[in-house]
């Protein structure tokens, strides 16, 4: 009977992600657009932390409680999930364009992470020091992209501002958008909540109910937790960027993978670190490896062409069938 419970919650689970993640990339959108930021920048900040709550929340408090070897197998096979699975599902739905800043700042820095990542967790653990150095990272990334961000506000409002001057009507018709833009931002903003939330619960159910059934299957911890808990923490970006990918939403499909690997790294490993240090066992620098070749495969074809399309995402989807072979056969 738990075995029947446990899958009908799975079903649940997807249906809540599903429904989650369409408010939630709706809402990302309308935000970006009523704000006029770039939706690249939504995706990178808002939608990528948005979706790594699951990570973050699993994560630190499995720090908390002192339990911190969760952490490392969670965020690595979350990362490798996220660009082999989720990225190449989304781009052999549709070709994914890659703007100049994610080319050659957002993925790079995601690139580093990883290698820090992998440097720093050689000696079997990362401590407090470790830590404050990933966050510190975290943060001079975040004021990035808050100034990028601000140069392009100030850079459309003065466009808006010089278009008011032409208009006939320019202050009453400027008023009346501002009403008109404040009440869809608010509703925005509902639908981005009501869609994390929904995200959140669905991601919860879906890790509780999978990691049973893998549990009854008889699989090892190290294979539950690189593949069944990565995946249920995941499924967030999953259900996001691939909903955002069908809508024609590159920006926010690619940022919030870039944006959720950087993320999952600097703060969540940083944070936990700074509680409590984080072990780093000798297995894990195998996938630490694989996370970061999964980023390579990523930056060549947006260096070459700009854009990822279907060849990569079938090369992506079957280097996670190769590592998932060797994790069962491991």
């Amino acid at each position: 009977m738990e075995i029947v419970w446990n899958i009908m919650l799975l079903a649940v689970s997807f249906f809540l992600l599903s429904k989650g993640a369409d408010y939630f990339v709706d809402g990302a959108s309308g935000i970006a657009e009523k704000l006029r930021i770039p939706q690249i920048i939504i995706g990178l900040t808002i939608v990528a932390m948005g979706t790594s709550a699951p990570e973050a929340a699993v994560s630190i408090s499995a720090a908390l409680e002192g339990n911190a070897a969760i952490t490392i197998g969670n965020i690595v096979g979350s990362n490798i999930l996220n660009i082999l699975i989720i990225l190449g599902i989304s781009s052999a739905i549709t070709t994914l364009a890659v703007g100049k800043d994610t080319n050659f700042v957002d993925i790079p820095v995601m690139l580093g992470a990883t290698i820090i990542l992998f440097a720093l967790g050689f000696d079997g653990g990362i401590n407090y020091i470790d830590g404050i150095i990933f966050l510190v990272i975290f943060v001079l990334y975040l004021a990035y992209l808050f100034i990028i961000a601000r140069s392009r506000i100030n850079k459309r409002e003065d466009a808006i501002a010089r278009e008011n001057l032409l208009a006939a009507d320019g202050e009453a018709t400027a008023e009346a958008e501002a009403q008109a833009k404040k009440r869809s931002l608010i509703v925005a903003i509902g639908l981005a909540v009501m869609g994390l939330i929904l995200i959140i619960v669905g991601s919860n159910l879906a890790v509780d109910s999978a990691t049973f059934l893998a549990q009854k299957m008889g699989v090892s911890d190290r294979f539950i937790g690189l593949t069944v808990v990565a995946l249920g923490t995941s499924l967030p970006e999953l259900f996001t960027s691939v909903t955002a990918a069908i809508k024609k939403n590159a920006d926010i499909a690619i940022g919030n993978i870039v944006g959720s690997n950087i993320f999952n790294i600097l703060f969540i490993v940083g944070l936990s670190s700074v509680i409590t240090t984080v072990p780093f066992e000798q297995k894990f620098l195998i996938d630490a490896a694989v996370a970061l070749a999964a980023g390579i495969i990523l930056w060549v074809p947006c260096l070459a062409k700009k854009s990822i399309g279907r060849t990569t995402g079938i090369v992506m989807l079957a280097s996670y069938c190769a590592y998932f072979v060797y994790l069962l056969l491991v």
